[in-house]
């Protein structure tokens, strides 16, 4: 009997006994075929993996291109260099031509020692340049100085010479230095480019050496009310400078200009910021790199009266009182890093701070013959051949005054009702204390408004907005409207301050009899003074522009020019728990009556020149600070002047001077400053230039068109061996935040400086310290390590071409390839058994 054919799949029990079944059917019928495009794409994958591992576990990844390796006539030894790995401290990396290989940036060490006699100091800073790589190097130092700063003297010592500097036109001087550094000579070059910032250039640090440079200055010491103070500016803070804007012309303009390039608009441009690689340096995250250069400070104190309350505001200090009038301060635990300024004030007893300060000088024969500036004595001259010259030019006389006005003649008086502009910067660079500080002092002076008053609000940063669309009346819901508005103001992106400054001036009454005033709440962290100058002397009309200074280190050259050319006053509030006192202090004079009309005469006086030439208006607590040049001073002064239309005047005997041997220099500094004011609207501005120049010539200034330069006659760098140009990172200013000011990571910026940035090496292989890698060099300066803050990964803004700012939060780029690597082969094998089980899925 024959079974009919059935199904396997209806057989009972199948699942069962199919488990138990034995397969005959030969291996090659068991084998299902894998696609021909499967293969393929594993063998790929698999290529694409080992080339990956390769490139990691080869040369690390860096954050700049390579650059291929320049031809020499003849062979050249080459430097030393370095991978990340190989850094034994925190550092910045410059890269070399070779591919992934670096040399460490140059570093520095600065001692600051100041003699403050009555309202002048003299101060030497010494630099010490540190070159830790095995290259020969330049190094180049950004660094502040007072505004107010005369220097006049720069020296490089060579071992135990000491070779002095000379003072030349700029361009000469730059051709100078440059010419000594191709030919292997050691130099140094001093130059300025805004009153409060200067670069000191030094050529030819040989590999693993230090140059010791000296720098001299002189200032006077500002007083407001019955208190001194002297401030040293010890960091240049990164300034956001605007990019280049075409100069649009009012009408169609015909270029007829030939073999123009294709790129040519015929309009040109203007850039408002034309130094920018000059005054830009690298900066180090304190966060993640630890902080560098640091800094030994000290001051003699004679203040010529009884000392009362000295206070230093921002260091720790240790003091040494040596009489009634004198002591010496310097810095608790040696040396701080360069992040923030440092403040001293001082003030008398009571009653017993004078109102009155006059310091003479006479010279007898011109400045640029006393003062060589090339390390040589003059000429040796005769007895008949001398006093026949002093026949023939009378001596020159100086004097230097200080007079307090009487003030109290104007504390009754009433105040007119004024219009309120306040201005706020809320740009990167504001970011954390110092937007809180901008916060706290706007809500202050909200208060001090009076109801008859009326006031508005800017503020700035990429763009610019007003609270009100005009000014409001100081009523409690219009302070109140405003405080919420402050309270929410965060600080972030560039500091466009212009827009601002232009809305801050336009006046809708013109004619109002009322007093306006624009309060302007910032850091100064721009490059474009300039341009801000302009438009305040142009547009300012019947405003006052009250410039007040937030933060650890802020411009105090923009500051306090911007309201020296907009007749007000500059105020500035360094921490939070200073808020109220300054704001106070601000609307006090703000509330005050100005003197105006201020003039100073000689009784028989004969060829005298003032420096300033035009007196400010000044305001309560303020004293006249004026310089005088002449073949007779005579014996009296008077100062006259009016306090709400009310006259007065005072006789002063200048015969009682106190000697001094500073009064020319302060004299020049003050003319030099006159002279770029008035230059700012000129139509001329070339004979300024040449006036400005003859001074600093004279006088033996660093000015915008001089420079101090030093240059060692001795080779010391073979000629063989390659020199690299570095600039010496900066710190950033205290307070400041990284992220804020330049973003995660900054763009690509084409300005000539050959620099990049490199991983940083890894916190088990370093120590931290300044003077880690060469402590003998370092120990002459008697400097502390700087401190670090822990693993340092290195961060640079947008200075240089070819350079990149790694974000501070950053890890090894070979190690983020290899986690990339592993999750790529864990995805291959996972897609690998997808597709398996597809093939056969009769197996599962």
């Amino acid at each position: 009997m024959t079974l009919p054919d059935t199904n396997a799949n209806d057989r009972p029990h199948n699942r069962i006994r199919k488990r138990h079944a034995i397969e005959l059917s030969t291996y090659s019928e068991r084998k299902s075929p894998i696609s021909r495009i499967f293969k393929l794409w594993i063998a790929a994958y698999a290529l694409a993996i080992c080339a990956a591992i390769a490139i990691a576990t080869g040369t690390p990844a860096h954050s700049a291109p390579s650059q291929m390796p320049v031809a020499q006539d003849t062979p050249t030894a080459q430097p030393l260099l370095i991978t990340p790995d190989d850094m034994q401290s925190g550092g910045l990396l410059f890269k070399a031509k070779e591919a992934g290989k670096y040399i460490e940036a140059p570093k520095v060490a600065t001692d600051i020692k100041i003699d403050v006699t009555g309202p002048i100091a003299r101060a030497v800073v010494t630099q010490k340049f540190l070159n830790p790589s095995d290259a020969w190097v330049e190094g180049i130092y950004v660094f502040p100085l007072p505004d107010s700063a005369a220097a006049d003297e720069l020296r490089m010592k060579i071992g135990e010479r000491m070779i002095e500097g000379q003072i030349k036109p700029k361009e000469e001087a730059r051709q100078i230095y440059e010419t000594a550094k191709q030919q292997g000579k050691k130099a140094s070059l001093l130059e300025q480019h805004r009153p409060n910032l200067f670069t000191n250039a030094v050529a030819n640090i040989g590999p693993r050496d230090s140059i010791t440079i000296q720098i001299e200055y002189q200032q006077s010491i500002p007083r407001k009310d019955e208190e001194f103070s002297l401030r040293v500016p010890l960091v240049v803070a990164p300034r956001y400078n605007p990019l280049n804007k075409p100069l649009k012309p009012l009408k169609p303009v015909i270029d007829l200009k030939p073999n123009q390039s294709d790129n040519a608009s015929g309009w040109g441009t203007t850039d408002p910021v034309p130094d920018r690689e000059a005054i830009t340096a690298p900066v180090l995250d304190p966060k993640t790199e630890g902080k560098s250069n640091p800094v030994t400070l000290s001051i003699k104190l004679k203040a010529g009266f009884p000392l009362d309350n000295v206070v230093s505001h921002y260091h720790d200090v240790v003091v040494k009182p040596e009489g009634s009038d004198t002591m010496t301060l310097s810095l608790k635990g040696e040396a701080v890093p360069a992040d923030k300024d440092f403040l001293l004030t001082w003030s008398g007893k009571p009653s017993e701070t004078p109102n009155l300060g006059l310091f003479t000088q006479t010279l007898t024969d011109a400045p640029n013959e006393r003062q060589t500036g090339d390390g040589q004595s003059k000429d040796a001259r005769d007895e008949n051949e001398e006093e026949e010259s002093l026949l023939e030019n009378e001596a020159e006389q100086y004097l230097l005054a200080y007079i307090t006005p009487p003030y109290k003649l104007a504390t009754e008086l009433k105040v007119p009702p004024r219009e309120v502009i306040f201005v706020i910067d809320q740009s990167g660079s504001m970011d954390g204390p110092s937007i809180r500080q901008a916060r706290e002092s706007l809500i202050e002076a909200l208060g001090q408004l009076k109801p008859e008053d009326t006031f508005q609000i800017i503020r700035f940063n990429n763009d610019m907005a007003q609270l009100f669309p005009s000014p409001q009346p100081a009523d409690k819901e219009h302070i109140a409207t405003a405080r919420y508005w402050v309270a929410a103001i965060e600080a972030n992106g560039g500091t466009e301050m212009l827009p601002a400054m232009q809305a801050a001036l336009k006046d809708q009454n013109p004619d109002s009899p009322t007093l306006r005033q624009v309060i302007f709440l910032t850091d100064g962290a721009i490059g474009n003074e300039r341009q801000l100058f302009e438009t305040v002397k142009s547009g300012m009309g019947r405003s006052r522009i009250f410039t007040v200074g937030i933060g650890s280190a802020p411009n105090s050259f923009f500051m306090s020019r911007a309201a020296e050319v907009g007749r007000g006053t500059f105020t500035q509030i360094g921490n939070i728990t200073e808020v109220k006192s300054k704001m106070a202090e601000l609307f006090t004079q703000l509330t005050t009556p100005v003197a105006t009309d201020l003039s100073i005469t000689f009784a028989n006086g004969k060829d005298i020149e003032a420096s300033p030439s035009a007196l400010p208006d000044l305001y309560k607590g303020e004293p006249v600070v004026v310089a005088f040049k002449g073949k007779d001073l005579g014996q009296e002064l008077t100062l006259t002047g009016r306090f709400d239309n009310q006259p007065w005047s005072m006789t002063v005997d200048i015969t009682k001077a106190s000697p001094s041997d500073a009064i020319d220099k302060l004299w020049a500094r003050g003319k030099i400053r006159q002279l770029e004011n008035e230059r700012l609207l000129a139509t001329d501005p070339a004979s300024f230039d040449k006036g400005i120049e003859a001074l600093g010539l004279t006088h033996h200034l660093v000015t915008r068109l001089t420079s101090l330069v030093a240059v060692d006659v001795t080779p010391s760098r073979p000629q063989n061996q390659t020199l690299d140009s570095k600039k010496v990172p900066l710190n950033l200013p205290d307070g400041w935040n990284m992220e804020s000011v330049f973003g995660e990571s900054a763009p690509m910026m084409d300005t000539g400086i050959d620099a990049a940035i490199a991983p940083a090496p890894q916190a088990g292989n370093r120590t931290a310290g300044l003077m880690t890698l060469a402590p003998a060099a370092m120990k002459a300066m008697k400097v502390a390590s700087a401190p670090q803050s822990g693993p340092a990964q290195v961060a640079l803004a947008p200075t240089g071409g070819n350079q990149i700012l790694l974000p501070k939060t950053a890890t090894r780029s070979d190690l983020l390839i290899l986690l990339g690597i592993a999750l790529l082969t864990l995805a291959g094998v996972l897609m690998a058994w997808i597709q398996w089980r597809k093939i056969r899925p009769e197996l599962r």
